[in-house]
């Protein structure tokens, strides 16, 4: 209020004052009469009349100060929200704009929006969620950040162009560490004169600097075989664009030298510090490594994306780790009080035979081993009959209720054919102990159990027995097996290589060699392989079903409420492998535990572990699986779609 109105305002009440205190007066003297009486009233008249004229002009001052003040507030807030650099836009019930300022309209380049359906105009609010109000759009050059008052019905629309250039720089800016590594060039060049190695490395190394300095990535040399890298984030971005056709280059010139030349590739981003950044780049490495070298394993915050891995890992001539891992399990195990050996969920004949053998290693250590067992699938079911005929074998396998009971922090958990906790059949055991060996020869995956003290992985075996037999080998010198024990893991041997016929080398015919010369039956062995009529027939069924698309792949789905043991699954995938021109096969069907089993099996020019990590899954180059819940036709969709997508990155089915 002015100054001069609160002046008015106080000198009324005076006058009021005066007005009480006049009539109380004149009361007084009215009482008293005469001529004393009307001087009184005389004055009072007077002054009644000035304090009623003195109030009318100040409500009429007052109220056109009200008027004009109102004018100027109405018209303050038209030339706001006309003239304010920020959108405001109101729409109804059906998502129908009824009004908006200028600024949505030259945000739009349209000079009227108004009855326009809103999700029409900005689509990206279709799959806006309710409990974000905040979400942003580009216009051409420009981005807009909208901020919802869904209660209101009301947006609101700044420009944050800057902010967003800026943060854009800032992510593209983002230091990038690389590890490059020449995955064998100590067995590929062994043998060679210090001429033509020298002359080797230096093609490849060529090759390298040439890729560095295309993709304008700093490069430097480390070791004979290994590099170190450091670029941008907006590198990073083109070279997952071009999927790393390094590594196809060098496999290529590699070739034309009829040398099994690879490179793996470790890359991180997102650290907070440089340290960090080196170490998850090293962890990238040991990741690609792990799944058998030539690729690239992207390590970006918590995603891991990988490139490659056309290939199958080579097999390795020298068996020094084979002997140092083997001594050191030797270690382990006898500075431990007891030894708990576990495989996967739904274990194969690869898992138990591996378990046997480390049971034997643990057996001739003097120590007290066994065998985590959930229940008998059809799988080992022969196997397993034959092991319960053995009293001294049969009472090493005990239940994860028994296993968890007598583990405590001095057991030695062993873990074999899988590295994923979530796989194991009874993880709650690694909780409880901190001494931890991992023996494998899967593919590793992002999954893994980080706390092992001891990992021997080798993805170039053809089964876990393999690599069992070869640190048995190393074990004890005077190392002498029971017929059922050597059976356990040559089966398992047999099992995953389908008779020596896939994923085979050197030295799994030289494991097999041994556990023949301890007294492998391979008369049991098939035996325990064989299958009734009942089993070929449902598989027979399920071929029936079969189409091939993209020319060389074949895809079995299984009718509708038939379900199948993941065994039988494998067996039909292994089985459509035989076909002419099939380089790949997949089979979808029910599973007995109610989810939709998917196998995978290929020769080898198809990664299908690919296919199965993007659902999910995982496993080998040849040979992967995944499980899905939901319904046989939503799966072959999903896997159609993968099929679709890894088609168009890398056109492998051509």
């Amino acid at each position: 209020m002015p100054k001069f109105l609160l002046k008015r305002w106080h000198g009324l009440h005076i006058v009021w004052v005066f007005i009480l205190l006049s009539v109380a007066i004149l009361l007084l003297f009215i009482a008293m009469g005469g001529v004393v009486g009307t001087a009184i009233l005389l004055p009072t008249l007077g002054l009644v009349y000035y304090t009623v004229a003195a109030e009318k002009a100040f409500r009429k001052e007052l109220n056109r100060y009200v008027s004009t003040l109102s004018h100027r507030i109405t018209q303050a807030g038209n030339e706001v929200l006309q003239q304010l650099p920020i959108g405001i836009l109101l729409y109804n019930e059906e998502k129908i704009v009824e009004w908006h300022n200028p600024f949505v309209g030259q945000m739009l380049e349209r000079p009227s929006i108004i009855g326009d359906h809103l999700l029409e105009l900005i689509p990206v609010l279709k799959n806006k969620k309710e409990k974000d109000p905040r979400c942003e759009i580009k216009l051409g050059n420009k981005t807009f950040q909208i901020l919802m008052r869904t209660d209101e019905r009301l947006l609101y629309f700044q420009e944050i162009t800057a902010q967003a250039d800026l943060f854009k720089r800032y992510q593209e800016e983002k230091t990038v560490l690389g590890i490059l590594l020449l995955d064998n060039l100590e067995e590929a060049t062994q043998g060679m004169d210090e001429q033509t190695r020298n002359s080797t490395i230096g093609k490849v190394a060529g090759e390298i600097n040439e890729w560095a300095q295309k993709h304008k990535l700093y490069v430097r040399r480390l070791s004979s075989d290994k590099y170190l890298l450091v670029m941008d984030h907006k590198a990073l971005q083109h070279l997952e664009q071009t999927r790393f056709e390094i590594l196809d280059e060098v496999r290529d010139l590699t070739n034309e030298l009829k040398l099994p030349f690879t490179l793996s590739i470790g890359v991180a981003s997102g650290a907070e510090t440089l340290i960090e950044l080196g170490q998850v780049a090293q962890t990238s490495l040991d990741m690609a490594l792990g799944r058998g070298g030539d690729q690239v394993a992207v390590k970006i915050g918590q995603r891991m994306t990988f490139y490659g891995g056309r290939s199958n890992a080579v097999e390795k001539r020298t068996r020094v780790r084979a002997r140092v891992i083997s001594h050191a399990l030797r270690d382990l195990i006898k500075e431990s009080d007891k030894v708990i050996i576990m495989g996967h969920k739904v274990p194969d004949m690869d898992a138990i035979g591996a378990a046997i053998g480390v049971l034997k290693a643990v057996q001739v250590s003097q120590k007290e081993g066994f065998i985590v067992l959930e229940g008998i699938n059809p799988s080992i079911e022969k196997l397993m009959e034959e092991i319960y005929g053995n009293e001294k074998m049969a009472r090493c396998f005990i239940t994860p209720e028994q296993a968890m009971q007598m583990t405590n922090a001095r057991t030695l958990a062993v873990v074999v054919d899988t590295h994923k906790a979530s796989l194991i059949a009874e993880a709650r055991i690694l909780q409880q102990t901190s001494r931890i060996v991992v023996v494998d020869h899967h593919r590793r995956g992002e999954e893994f159990i980080n706390e092992a003290v001891l990992v021997y992985m080798e993805p170039y075996a053809s089964s876990t027995c393999e690599l069992v037999t070869e640190l048995l080998q190393y074990f004890n010198e005077r190392m002498s097996m029971e017929v059922l024990e050597a059976t356990a893991l040559l089966a398992g041997i047999t099992m995953d290589t389908r008779s020596f016929s896939l994923r085979t080398g050197a030295r799994t015919f030289e494991a097999a060699s041994f556990l023949r010369r301890n007294g492998a039956d391979t008369a049991l062995i098939q035996r325990l392989l064989k299958e009734d009529l009942d089993t070929f027939v449902r598989k027979a069924e399920i071929i029936k079903h079969a189409e091939v698309i993209y020319g060389h792949i074949a895809l079995a789905v299984t009718e509708p409420n038939n379900k199948h043991s993941q065994l039988l699954i494998a067996q039909v995938a292994d089985t459509l492998l035989n076909m002419t021109d099939i380089m790949a096969s997949f089979v979808i069907s029910e599973r007995q535990d109610g989810l939709i089993g998917i196998s995978a099996r290929s020769m080898g020019q198809i990664n299908v572990q690919l296919v199965m990590e993007r659902l999910g899954g995982g496993g080998h180059l040849t040979n992967a699986a995944t499980q899905l819940e939901g319904s046989l036709e939503n799966a072959a969709k999903q896997l159609k779609q993968v099929l679709d997508e890894i088609e168009a990155e890398e056109g492998l089915f051509e």
